[in-house]
């Protein structure tokens, strides 16, 4: 029970380190990201014109002069200066903000959204980097094999036990799997270019990948209720928020507006008679409402926002939809996984049985080399499999957490 507890406690620890090292990648990603600094731009644009919304219609200042001056009781009249201001209805400016906010809600999401999508996207690019790895790994444990089973054949060859056809049969096996070792050697270059591309970083840097993984004994707990939580159908909710403002705004500017002004002007004294007031200016304060009688453009931008509302909801059900599948799909596929990993193992443990008993008859002094190629091919291909099973593991693992985490 003791040995137990230290071994799962390992497998614990181990598993805290590898997802560390994930996660510091998936933050250096997401700081150096060139698409999510031009998101993040985006957002503080939205958040300038919050500032933007707060104003009011320009100052109109007017000047006349009369070029043949009326006369009145108290003297000419020289000139005219008027200054004027129009007021929004009350609650406009306030509407206006309310709807640059909602906005950079919904541009703040993109930002999420698009973090969420690269994250993914680093975590598949290093499960891919891992499982071109371990193949490697298993194509040279399994090349080791074949220069034990040659130097088998060769000692066979010695004795009259085997002919020079089965060392060369050997050795053309363990070509073929050199050759599949340096391409994947290849595949991993450009991996790890797109790796680090997806970091902005050096396209050589070394990438950390952990010597082993292994699927879990156990699943987290899933489920359908998760996905509501999913930024790209919160986008929508943010999206169907702003629409609502922009109808409030648009309620608010069709409503009155009201104007305050104050016109000078400025009279002459007569000479010719001294009336009471004579030359004295006139100040004249003045009230204005801008009334909007022909209100159908604004009913037109109402309906709109309606149908707007109408074509967002349809949105989000598809793509909800289209979520609640990848979702299904990435459950099965993750268990699919397992299931072959599984069928692997059991298959791998009874080839090397299987090898056992080949290496005992050797010792009685008879082996058959087709037999130990057949077994050392069917080897290979399980260690293969299991590789490729714990990289679609944790690749569909990788989709489900983007999905409802």
């Amino acid at each position: 029970m003791k040995n137990t507890l230290i071994i799962l406690c390992l497998l614990f620890v181990s598993a805290f380190v590898k997802a560390q090292q994930l996660q510091a990648y998936i933050n250096e990603a997401q700081s150096n990201n060139p698409e999510i600094q031009a998101f993040e731009l985006r957002y503080n644009r939205a958040e300038e014109k919050v500032n933007e919304a707060d104003w009011i219609p320009n100052t109109e200042i007017s000047a006349g002069y009369f070029v043949s001056t009326p006369e009145t009781r108290t003297g000419a009249q020289r000139a005219r200066i008027g200054v004027k201001q129009m007021l929004p209805w009350f609650g406009t400016i306030t509407a206006r903000e309310n709807y640059a906010t909602s906005m950079a809600d919904a541009e703040y999401v993109e930002i999420a959204i698009a973090k969420r999508k690269l994250a993914l996207s680093v975590s598949q690019s290093y499960y891919r980097l891992y499982a071109i790895r371990a193949k490697q790994e298993v194509l040279e444990e399994n090349i080791q094999l074949l220069n034990t089973y040659e130097r088998l054949a060769l000692t066979s060859v010695e004795v009259g036990k085997a002919s020079a056809v089965d060392v060369l049969r050997l050795q053309i096996r363990q070509n073929e799997m050199q050759q599949k070792k340096e391409v994947l050697e290849e595949e991993y270059s450009a991996e790890q270019t797109v790796f680090n591309n997806l970091l902005n970083t050096d396209k050589n840097a070394l990438v950390t990948i952990p010597a082993e993984m292994n699927i879990p004994e156990i699943d987290l707990t899933n489920t359908l209720a998760d996905l509501a939580l999913n930024p790209e159908l919160l986008k929508y909710d943010k999206l169907y928020e702003s629409v609502a403002q922009s109808e409030l705004l648009n309620q608010r500017e069709g409503l009155p507006m009201i104007g305050f002004g104050v016109d000078y002007l400025p009279v002459s004294e007569r000479t010719d008679a001294f009336p009471s007031d004579n030359g004295k200016d006139i100040l004249m304060p003045m009230v204005s409402v801008s009334i909007p009688i022909f209100n159908n453009r604004y009913k037109s931008i109402s309906k709109q926002n309606e149908l707007r509302q109408q074509e967002i909801n349809l949105q989000k059900d598809e793509r909800l939809n289209v979520l609640e599948s990848a979702f299904a799909k990435a459950i099965s596929q993750r268990n699919q996984s397992r299931i072959a990993y599984n069928t692997q193992a059991k298959n791998l443990k009874q080839a090397k049985d299987a090898e056992q008993i080949l290496i005992k008859n050797y010792e009685t002094g008879t082996i058959d080399f087709n037999d130990v190629l057949d077994i050392q091919e069917l080897q290979l291909k399980f260690e293969l499999n299991q590789v490729e099973s714990i990289q679609m593991y944790y690749i569909q693992s990788a989709l489900i957490n983007y999905l409802i985490n």
